[in-house]
Order: C-alpha cells, then sequence, then structure tokens
C-alpha cells in the first residue's frame, strides 16, 4: 500500500485514534505499541495532517512537509474567537 491509497482510506476516526494510541503508547485493547509500531503510526498522523488535515492545533506538519508552529499570539486569537464565556452576576443566580 503506498501513501496516497494510506490517506484515501484513513477517515477523521481512525486518525483521531492514531493520535490517542500514540499519545497513550497503547492500542485500543490496553497493548502495548512497539517502537516500530509507535514510529509507523507517527508517520501516517503527520502525513494525514499534511495531506488531508488542515488542523487548528498549534504544531502540525503543512502541505508542504514542513512543521507548522503557531505563535503565542495566533493561539490567543484562535481561543478569543472560538470561548465564549457566560458570566453571571449574584443576583442571576
Amino acid at each position: 500500500m503506498n501513501i496516497e491509497q494510506l490517506l484515501s482510506a484513513m477517515t477523521p476516526d481512525i486518525y483521531e485514534r492514531l493520535c490517542q494510541c500514540v499519545e497513550t503508547g497503547k492500542w485500543l485493547d490496553g497493548a502495548t505499541l512497539s517502537d516500530d509500531q509507535k514510529s509507523q503510526c507517527m508517520q501516517a498522523i503527520m502525513a494525514y495532517q499534511a495531506k488531508v488535515g488542515q488542523s487548528g492545533e498549534h504544531m502540525t506538519v503543512g502541505s508542504d512537509g514542513n512543521i507548522v508552529h503557531k505563535s503565542k499570539s495566533e493561539l490567543r486569537q484562535e481561543l478569543r474567537q472560538e470561548t465564549a464565556i457566560k458570566r453571571f452576576g449574584k443576583n442571576d443566580i
């Protein structure tokens, strides 16, 4: 299977599961990932980020294959736009 076939078969759900496996070092059934498995999963994740998913995370792989690292000010700006906090006064409760 080449990389294009892998990416066309990979769904967002599979991508998220692979991320979880790499983060925890375990497969979803609890079995430990070998170093080789972890490396292959990371390669698949990075290829998916570069070609398919335009992730909003602070550090990803861009479509050109280079690592994209957002600055603190870019992250703050995104969080301000995404997060709306409802505030209540004492009399509102």
